[in-house]
């Protein structure tokens, strides 16, 4: 498993590397390949809610356990599951490599941040469509802007916050 860790994470670093020069002047490296592997995979859940929204639920309310889930937010959590990991693995392995925190501590952190960001998906839906009458899918995507920027400072500076250098490693 550890050589096809390193393979994926080798070449998913190469063709998110392969466009930086496009970038640099206006970012450094770790931002850019947030931004890359972040909007990636936000794009990639935004397709999955559209296609649970529209195809698989139906745009039909879900009944569960007695509970009725509305079709967006069931799209949402159903997107989650898959964006989640996803982005946890681009995270860690491509985004914020220099960190030396154990993996569980990252992933309890990550989780706790991406609870954060359920209640903001929860509510910033709930205002658009609820109370804007937007459509869902544009109400995701305009979700997404808010939540992406909450969530990448909260990873730079919570979840994957480089090490501090001790006064050793510094050089005069």
């Amino acid at each position: 498993m550890n050589k096809l860790h390193e393979f994926i994470r080798k070449s998913v670093l190469s063709i998110v590397d392969a466009f930086y020069p496009l970038f640099k002047k206006f970012m450094p490296l770790q931002t850019y390949r947030y931004a890359a592997c972040g909007g990636a995979n936000m794009l990639f859940d935004i397709i999955l809610f559209f296609l649970s929204y529209n195809y698989f639920i139906g745009k039909k309310i879900v009944y569960i356990g007695g509970f009725a889930i509305s079709p967006y937010i069931f799209a949402f959590l159903l997107s989650f599951c898959v964006s989640f990991p996803v982005g946890f693995y681009l995270s860690r392995y491509v985004v914020w490599q220099q960190t030396k925190t154990k993996k569980r501590v990252q992933v309890f952190k990550y989780f706790l941040i991406v609870v954060a960001c359920i209640a903001l998906n929860y509510f910033f839906l709930k205002l658009f469509i609820e109370e804007f009458h937007w459509w869902p899918t544009f109400s995701k995507i305009i979700t997404s802007v808010f939540v992406v920027a909450f969530s990448y400072f909260s990873q730079r500076n919570f979840s994957f916050r480089a090490p501090k250098p001790n006064e050793e490693d510094i050089i005069v």
